[in-house]
């Protein structure tokens, strides 16, 4: 499956953002889909994840101000950011993974990677 994020750009602290992720390729339904993170210096971090049948799950630090979705009939995954701050400063990827039991939260668990779309929040 072929991944494709989008939507990120410059804002304000306080500021929201909604990433989409486009899939193509193979039957997103069938996917695990996460969202992950990156700042310069630092390891990919997870953000949060929607299993195939619609279970979400979230880093601690994002619980309360990000959403995850997805909507199959569009391939698309989408990760509202609500009260955005400047430490989530940072690349964010989409990715999918083979239907897990547990949602996966680490890269690993991930077999398709979108490019990336940066997020940048000045203070």
């Amino acid at each position: 499956v072929q991944l494709q994020a989008s939507g990120g750009g410059l804002v304000q602290a306080g500021d929201s953002l909604r990433l989409s992720c486009a899939a193509s390729g193979r039957t997103f339904s069938q996917y695990d889909v996460g969202w992950f993170r990156q700042a310069p210096g630092k390891e990919r971090e997870f953000v949060a994840v929607m299993t195939w049948i619609g279970i979400a799950s979230y880093a601690d630090s994002m619980k309360g101000r990000f959403t995850i979705s997805r909507v199959n009939a569009k391939n698309t995954a989408y990760l509202q950011m609500n009260s955005l701050k400047p430490e989530d400063t940072a690349v964010y990827y989409c990715a999918a993974g083979d239907a897990a039991s547990i949602p996966p939260r680490t890269p690993v668990e991930y077999n398709y990677w979108g490019q990336g779309t940066q997020v940048t929040v000045s203070s």
